[in-house]
């Protein structure tokens, strides 16, 4: 998957998921450009850097506007804290529906022109908390099933042109990993409760964006790829007792 010559943005590339995504669009040949609000600590390698406020508009347009040729626009940046539903007035929670669907809906009309230019993709990063419940994530969750349907609608009305697709993640260990899950043991535990095994590494995350964006998906678009180590395994086949033995 050769994406030498092309131009790819990942919007909240500088640590964790967005990082991965970055490196692997740098291994398969393009040239990157990491944006979010805050510089990294940690500077992600062979990417370029813009410092920019997703939920902009105005700066969210010149950034685009600034570029002189865009392939790919990897629609990452997101997340929420913990927090229940009755814990906090409905601003907070908008907020966090604005960060994780809005603001992608920004971006990629900034980048529409672009993109159709080069006939390239769009990737948007959902997460499995958007198709079943999400306690203590509600609207993080309502967001990334909003962001699923957005792509699917902006496939058919952008189509020849752009190609729109979701990565559907399940849990991927990163940095932060430690603050929803623990030490070592806890996300070992967490890690055991997925049928493959394990959590995600970053890495797998970016490889299979990268295969959306590439000419090997040339004619998938629209599509939901589930990246999730098999999903979740139904609580009611560890409590039913019936046949168990059997």
């Amino acid at each position: 998957m050769d994406l030498s010559g092309r131009v790819a943005v990942v919007t909240g590339g500088t640590r964790g998921v967005g990082a991965g995504i970055a490196r692997a669009f740098t291994r398969a040949g393009a040239k990157v450009v990491v944006c979010a609000r805050r510089p990294p600590e940690v500077p992600v390698e062979g990417c370029e850097f813009a410092q920019v406020d997703l939920r902009d508009t105005a700066a969210v347009q010149d950034f685009f506007g600034s570029l002189e040729r865009l392939d790919v626009l990897v629609n990452n940046a997101g997340g929420t804290p913990y927090r229940l539903l009755g814990e906090t007035d409905a601003e907070r929670h908008a907020r966090v529906i604005e960060l994780n669907l809005t603001a992608p809906l920004t971006a990629s009309l900034a980048a529409r022109e672009k993109l159709a230019a080069a006939r390239g993709s769009i990737v948007m990063i959902g997460s499995v908390s958007g198709t079943r419940p999400s306690p203590g994530s509600a609207a993080y969750g309502a967001a990334k099933a909003g962001l699923e349907n957005l792509a699917r609608s902006m496939a058919v009305e952008w189509a020849p042109d752009i190609r729109v697709n979701t990565l559907v993640l399940g849990m991927v260990r990163t940095e932060l990993s430690a603050l929803h899950y623990g030490d070592e043991e806890g996300i070992a535990a967490v890690g055991a409760t997925v049928p493959l095994g394990r959590l995600a590494e970053p890495r797998e995350i970016g490889e299979a964006a990268v295969f959306l964006a590439s000419d090997a998906a040339a004619y998938i678009s629209g599509a939901s790829l589930l990246v999730h180590g098999g999903g979740e395994r139904p609580a009611f086949l560890d409590a039913a007792t019936v046949n168990k033995e059997a």
